[in-house]
């Protein structure tokens, strides 16, 4: 288990579910320290972004010695420019910011066609042991849908962090431990 990907709703917004992205951020630092060391974004707004900027703050805030090998690597589903043409300005502007944080950039396709979210989404799977995800089980249309169905027929360890606006327990250390040791997901 070394490497992790997250998927999830363009539409998260930090404000809306703080305690799920919380999560994940203590779920980074468990994985870190249990040699997880490269992490997978498909580089879409909501989620992704968000949990980008979560990376992003861990490295520059944690000196090198207590996490120095943390790495965020981009999966672009087609170049920036065309990903992002329909974004604001200030979304384009983030996604700016967020590729030069990266340290790998992939683009899946040169265009943009009715394959490549498809391609994105099975190379994060391809590269990723772990899914961290943002994700209504009641709803898999959607890129999100598409990306943990793969990872469940993968049979990749998933943690899908929606679960904490349905139950009110964490789960502790031991136990995301266990889980990441596991056959069946925590959802």
């Amino acid at each position: 288990m070394k490497s992790c990907f997250f998927t999830g709703y363009e539409s998260y917004s930090y404000k809306d579910d703080p305690d799920a992205l919380d999560y994940f951020a203590n779920l980074v630092e468990i994985f870190v320290e249990n040699g997880v060391t490269d992490f997978y974004s498909g580089g879409s707004l909501g989620w992704d972004k968000e949990c980008e900027f979560a990376l992003q703050l861990m490295k520059l805030f944690f000196s090198p010695k207590e996490n120095p090998r943390v790495k965020i690597h981009m999966i672009l589903p087609c170049p920036p420019e065309i990903h992002s043409q329909n974004w604001s300005e200030k979304d384009k502007s983030d996604l700016e910011a967020r590729l030069s944080f990266a340290d790998s950039i992939e683009i899946v396709s040169d265009k943009y066609d009715e394959t490549c979210i498809e391609k994105r989404n099975a190379r994060l799977v391809e590269l990723g042991d772990i899914c961290v995800c943002y994700f209504n089980r009641n709803d898999f249309s959607g890129s999100t849908g598409q990306t943990v169905r793969m990872a469940e027929k993968a049979n990749k360890i998933i943690f899908n962090l929606d679960f904490l606006n349905k139950r009110n327990s964490r789960l502790t250390k031991d136990e995301i431990l266990q889980e990441s040791h596991s056959e069946n997901p925590v959802e």
